[in-house]
């Protein structure tokens, strides 16, 4: 029987690091817009999740921790709708994400996905010419500022693998720099909603690392394009609500630095969230009233 019950999870403050007001907010922004198209919102914490049965058909949800996206996969195997889809969520940590993004040809930087105990990793970064790169947790979301470190030479590489390992991560992503504009990015898919900005201008950071490629120059490229490749990435990572980053190079080119579930739509949630509230909606359409 349909109903007009929805349920939220809401994320953890631990895995909002400098943003736990811009993500509360758009979710608050979206249950808003929920409740004015006429449905019954039940909000749940990630501890709730593991503690209590969500009931409700369809559930949206920002949560992160491993074991409530689990929940989560057990819930959509049962019929239950989930935006984004905790299948998604695990396709947004870095080793996945990274290998679904070259396998499906989406524009990324060279990379070298490694075990964070690989003693041969300063001989593949001569190999590869990457000894200036950015060192990345492999097996989950950032959620410290040392989980994304750039380097400027392989010595410095391989004390940060080291850290790594002592710190209890398995494996790391190696992204090779990129010289460009840095962009950040938000969408909804399947909508005509794509917002973008240039994050170092506006001063927008979670951990600084913007500092690293500095001020946007204005480099030329094509909008469209960029929403045709992040539209691209939201089917392959299985994300219905996305946003990330991406570099603008010299020429003009466009590649992917990172892409994730659920972002804080910090500088546009007024304007995202009605059509984050849609995009619920229209993917619960079989299951709500």
């Amino acid at each position: 029987m349909k109903q007009n019950k929805i349920a939220g999870i809401v994320r953890g403050n631990c895995y909002s690091p400098n943003h736990v007001g811009n993500d509360a907010a758009v979710f608050n922004e979206t249950i808003r817009n929920l409740k004015l198209a006429g449905y019954e919102i039940t909000t749940y914490t990630e501890e709730d999740v593991l503690n209590r049965e969500v009931l409700e058909p369809v559930i949206f949800t920002m949560a992160r921790s491993k074991e409530v996206v689990e929940k989560l996969k057990e819930y959509e195997n049962r019929g239950a709708v989930v935006v984004n889809s905790g299948y998604g969520i695990s396709n947004c940590t870095r080793e996945q994400m990274t290998r679904l993004l070259v396998d499906n040809n989406i524009p990324h930087p060279r990379s070298i996905i490694t075990p964070t105990k690989d003693h041969n990793i300063a001989q593949r970064l001569k190999e590869e010419g990457m000894d200036n790169c950015w060192i990345k947790r492999g097996d989950f979301h950032a959620i410290h500022r040392e989980d994304v470190t750039y380097v400027r030479h392989i010595e410095e590489a391989e004390g940060i693998l080291s850290e790594y390992a002592l710190r209890g991560i398995p494996n790391a992503v190696i992204n090779e720099h990129l010289v460009g504009d840095l962009v950040k990015f938000y969408g909804v898919a399947g909508s005509d909603f794509f917002y973008w900005f240039y994050p170092f201008n506006m001063n927008h950071s979670k951990f600084g690392h913007e500092q690293i490629n500095g001020k946007a120059t204005g480099i030329a490229f094509s909008v469209e394009d960029m929403h045709a490749i992040c539209e691209r990435s939201a089917q392959v990572l299985k994300v219905k609500i996305y946003g990330g980053d991406c570099i603008i190079s010299p020429e003009g080119e466009i590649r992917i630095i990172d892409f994730n579930d659920w972002p804080s739509f910090a500088p546009c949630r007024d304007q995202a969230a009605p059509h984050i509230a849609r995009c619920i909606i229209e993917s619960g359409k079989d299951l709500l009233a």
